[in-house]
Parts: structure tokens; C-alpha cells; sequence
């Protein structure tokens, strides 16, 4: 049987229909939040609860990672979840775990250290959905890769501007965050794939960046 998985309408397999869909993208976007809260307000939110960030990040990470096998032992799904994620591992906790090694193990340089776990992030906050969205208005796979891209660099011109990163790798990383998501592999969900393959060329490449 391959491993590849056929696109399917992401409205007619959501919990909730069109309501669970939205629910779904609004809860991707407000992601942002996170990168955001660890690498400018991580240290002060540490001292307020007596962690480091990084442990903050791990304690949620293992904590999520509970509840998944919780949920997944129950077969349960909730409002926003895709109906075959009673059956595997969900997009959520996926998104949890890679977001949360990306910020433990991409190299803290730049403004507020973010210079590379910032942008990979943003990456997959807003390009995930906007690929998902073009596709589901009609675009076929090459048009959702540009748009993946065109938004991929956006975010990569943020951060040269706002975080120090350099600005070459703009060409890079745009490009290869949004075929990062092209992949429609069983067990891992493109939510993991957009941040951990860039993630592990960041850390190849980081090197040569002169950071």
C-alpha cells in the first residue's frame, strides 16, 4: 500500500463542517502567538513561574503528547479535528512537537535569538493554510506551491528586516518550506514535515550564515 495520501476536501472530513473548518484555520493562525510569546517574552514568562522557557516548552510538548495518546486510545475527535484523526496522530499534536523541537534546537542568533525559529515557524503558521486554501478554490499543486512560496517569503523578508536574519536565505528557505509541505505522507502530517525538514537545513546551514 504507498504511503502517499490522496487531497481530500478538508470541509467535508472536518468535525463541524465549514464551522469546524474555520475554527481549524483561525486556531493555525493564532499560532503565531508562540514563537512570539517564547523568543521575546519566554525569559520573563519563565521567571514568573521559576522555569527556564526551554522547560516550559518541554513540560507543554510532553503534556500534549499525553493527551494525544489519551485521545487516541479513546478514538475521540473534537470540533475542528479531521475525522481520520480518531485513527492517527492529529495535525494538532504534530504541530505541537515539531514547533516545539524547532525551538529548542534551532540556533538562538539574531534579535531575541529568533533569527531561524521564528521565521520556520511563521512558516507554517500562515503558509500552511494558505496553500490548504488555494488548493480548495482550485488551485492544483503547482499554483498552491507558489503561493506557499510567495508567502514563505514574505515572512523571510520579516525576518531579515526585524530579526537579523540574513537576507539570502530568503531564497532558500522560501522555496523549501513550501515543498516541505507537498508531502501527503500516512504517519506524519504536513504540519511536522513544514518545520522539521527546514529546520534540519537551518541547522547544515547555520555555519555559513556568519550568525
Amino acid at each position: 500500500m504507498s504511503e502517499q495520501v490522496e487531497m481530500t476536501n478538508p470541509v467535508e472530513l472536518s468535525v463541524g463542517g465549514v464551522g469546524g473548518h474555520l475554527f481549524r484555520r483561525l486556531f493555525h493562525l493564532s499560532m503565531a502567538a508562540l514563537p512570539i510569546g517564547y523568543y521575546i517574552y519566554g525569559e520573563q514568562i519563565g521567571e514568573a513561574v521559576s522555569l527556564s522557557r526551554d522547560k516550559i516548552v518541554s513540560v507543554l510538548v510532553l503534556t500534549i503528547i499525553l493527551v494525544e495518546a489519551i485521545r487516541l486510545k479513546l478514538g475521540l475527535t473534537v470540533f475542528g479535528q479531521r475525522e481520520y484523526e480518531s485513527r492517527q496522530v492529529s495535525a494538532l499534536a504534530w504541530g505541537a512537537l515539531s514547533i516545539g523541537l524547532c525551538v529548542l534546537l534551532a540556533p538562538k542568533v539574531g534579535n531575541w535569538d529568533a533569527a531561524y525559529g521564528m521565521p520556520l515557524i511563521m512558516c507554517l503558521v500562515f503558509g500552511d493554510p494558505a496553500m490548504g486554501e488555494a488548493r480548495r478554490m482550485g488551485a492544483d499543486n503547482k499554483m498552491a506551491f507558489y503561493v506557499g512560496c510567495a508567502t514563505c517569503f514574505l515572512v523571510w523578508m520579516g525576518a531579515w528586516y526585524f530579526l537579523s536574519t540574513p537576507l539570502w536565505l530568503a531564497l532558500i528557505f522560501a522555496p523549501l518550506c513550501a515543498a516541505a509541505e507537498t508531502p501527503r505522507l500516512r504517519y506524519i502530517d504536513d504540519t511536522a514535515t513544514m518545520i522539521l525538514i527546514p529546520l534540519a537545513a537551518a541547522i547544515v546551514l547555520h555555519p555559513f550564515t556568519g550568525l
